[in-house]
């Protein structure tokens, strides 16, 4: 099929080399058409795959029995690669779509998205400049200035979106460094021999990651009897390091507990003292979409950066975070890359998105999410992100009622955590393990103050609260 005029369907020629006819790699052939048709089908087959199997994680050795030797000077041939791939390294894969999978933040792509994912490698678009991609582009910002608005940022904001949220909050956080040099030497102040970041005690592992690669040291506020990082303690850090402070990182749904910062008290004192203010809103950040809680990020609006992934619960395909800026000017000159060969595109657009993170190529990973909230509408994500947080309220109620039970934290968005009681760490881990081995559910310990617990974090609107009941009966 055809869908514009502007594109042909090309049958390749074969090329003589030494007397010899090779169809080329990049030839479309007969043979390419069967395997397009594989693979499509091979896509559609999985998107509507119900009920979807969790899937089983194999041993390196395994594998290697089971698969053999698949990169060889002639090449297996696609349909034996796809055979392949089908039959064991997919199963050999944990499905994070699988509906029982509550673990991490998992993901529940739509089939929308999922089938786009397709299409976007098909038309092999350059993600990073506005020539090269500004239809994608296009597409990308109008998703990017939804989680804008949700968020109440000005209409001047903007983003870009970056494979996960250790980039984003890199980023970031390389950002803020940025506007704090400049605003130091507004003022006339040296550059401090060490920058430093204001966290809370329970930032997410990202965040100390990237202090690391900036070589800047963090400083850990502790939190109030709710675990959360409050406008007092961000202060007396202010006070007490002055200058060295580059940024103030808070949390908008922690990925342990679900909490929220108090984004307003914070976003006040940071407002107040010229500081920059980011906010990893990560996982959280979907439930902006939710009129139920998104008066528990009230605060948020006074951000210069914020990280949301769509790929948590947002319903897109790994992987995809936005990154979302107050002023895009001021992230663009700290992001922005130069060199002769670059200087076309800086004159062609005002709009290149590598400008605005740590990259300078880019996938257009932002297409899926766009063609899936553009398919469905917003209003569906609003639904959908608030079928999973009544699943929690619904679990938290349940797992209170069963005797051999504790839930330890009250339900926070779409997090559940929760004892065992008289289990120690091993009987934890064997219970997992066995779930695991069976498929019946992925449901791993974590810690709370030192102690086991499990945790459920649900993200996908086909959980139902039956499945709960089937691992609460489990746990007995």
């Amino acid at each position: 099929m055809n869908p514009d005029p502007g594109y042909t369907t090309l049958t390749g020629p074969s090329h003589n080399v030494n007397g010899a006819d090779y169809a080329m790699m990049h030839d479309y052939t007969d043979d390419t058409d069967r395997l397009a048709d594989e693979i499509v089908e091979l896509a559609r087959w999985r998107t509507r795959l119900d009920p979807i199997p969790l899937g089983t994680a194999r041993t390196a050795d395994e594998l290697v029995e089971l698969v053999g030797a698949t990169i060889t000077a002639e090449g297996i041939g696609g349909h034996q690669a796809l055979a392949i791939f089908r039959d064991v390294l997919a199963p050999s894969c944990l499905s994070v779509d699988y509906t029982k999978y509550l673990s991490f933040v998992p993901a529940a792509p739509t089939e929308a998205a999922v089938l786009f994912d397709l299409v976007v490698g098909a038309f092999s678009i350059y993600g990073g400049s506005w020539i090269e991609g500004a239809g994608s582009t296009h597409a990308e910002n109008e998703a990017i200035r939804w989680l804008a608005d949700l968020a109440g940022l000005s209409s001047t904001a903007g983003g870009v979106f970056v494979p996960g949220g250790t980039i984003g909050n890199l980023s970031a956080m390389v950002g803020a460094r940025g506007a704090a040099e400049q605003r130091l030497a507004e003022a006339g102040h040296p550059r401090p021999d060490r920058w430093a970041f204001v966290v809370s005690a329970t930032a997410h592992s990202s965040i100390p990651s990237a202090a690391a690669v900036m070589d800047a040291d963090l400083i850990a506020v502790q939190t109030d009897e709710q675990r959360r990082l409050t406008g007092d303690g961000v202060a007396a850090a202010l006070e007490e390091h002055g200058h060295r402070v580059a940024g103030v990182v808070a949390t908008a749904g922690a990925t342990n507990l679900g909490v929220i910062d108090d984004l307003q008290s914070i976003g006040v004192v940071c407002r107040e003292r010229g500081v920059f203010f980011h906010v990893d809103a990560a996982y959280g950040g979907a439930a902006l979409a939710a009129p139920s809680v998104r008066p528990q990020f009230d605060g948020i609006e006074h951000a210069d950066s914020i990280i949301i992934d769509p790929h948590k619960w947002l319903f897109a395909p790994f992987d995809c975070c936005a990154l979302l800026w107050r002023d895009p000017d001021q992230a663009r000159a700290v992001h922005a890359q130069h060199a002769g060969y670059l200087s076309f595109l800086d004159a062609y657009g005002d709009w290149n998105p590598s400008d605005f993170a740590i990259h300078l190529t880019r996938r257009a990973r932002g297409l899926p999410f766009w063609f899936s909230l553009a398919t469905y509408g917003t209003d569906a994500y609003a639904e959908a992100i608030q079928i999973t947080l009544d699943l929690a309220i619904e679990a938290g109620r349940r797992i209170e009622a069963a005797p051999h039970l504790e839930l330890v934290w009250e339900p926070t968005l779409s997090i559940v955590v929760f004892r065992r009681i008289g289990w120690d760490p091993d009987q934890y881990q064997a219970w997992t393990e066995a779930m695991l081995a069976d498929g019946a559910a992925f449901v791993v310990p974590s810690r709370h103050d030192g102690e086991p617990v499990f945790r459920f974090c649900f993200v996908n609107p086909r959980t139902t609260v039956d499945q709960i009941d089937e691992i609460i009966d489990a746990l007995a």
